[in-house]
């Protein structure tokens, strides 16, 4: 096993290393955000599995997450820390083309020496579904979409 890289973040405060993992993901830059999480990660929506490991989110998210396909927006409302562990409340945007679906999201995620070790994401599925039907009548009528804060 190889030794993990230094984060490109100047930074090992627990909410800013979120905070820039959070912009990274919603910049495409999938390996800005890969440097910010430890090789044992473990993260879960909860719900539904759990992916171990960074080299299984970069398999899952590296094809996936950038442009002309998936993008990913955030809008944090509230970032709180309490030593390691971030709690965040945000909207989380998932856009395919001119479809976008728009939804709440409270994370908790837990930083070891400056990178995430634990991502644990919990939303609502009704909210989920009321967000992609919004999107897909937002791909008509995009005023019937809801709008990032």
């Amino acid at each position: 096993m190889t030794a993990p890289t230094t984060p490109e973040s100047t930074t090992t405060e627990p909410a800013a290393v979120v905070v820039e993992f959070l912009n990274a993901l919603a910049r495409y830059d999938v390996d800005a955000a890969l440097d910010l999480v430890t090789d044992d990660l473990a993260y879960t929506n909860v719900s539904l599995p759990t992916i171990h490991g960074r080299e299984r989110l970069r398999k899952l998210a590296g094809p996936v997450l950038r442009p002309g396909r998936m993008g990913f927006g955030v809008h944090n409302h509230h970032v709180a820390a309490d030593g390691d562990v971030v709690l965040t409340d945000r909207t989380d945007e998932l856009r395919f083309g001119r479809f976008a679906a728009r939804f709440w999201v409270y994370g908790r995620f837990v930083v070891r020496d400056g990178r995430i070790a634990v991502w644990r994401d919990s939303f609502d599925w009704r909210d989920i579904s009321v967000g992609v039907v919004r999107g897909l009548l937002g791909i008509a009528l995009p005023a019937l979409n809801r709008r990032m804060p």
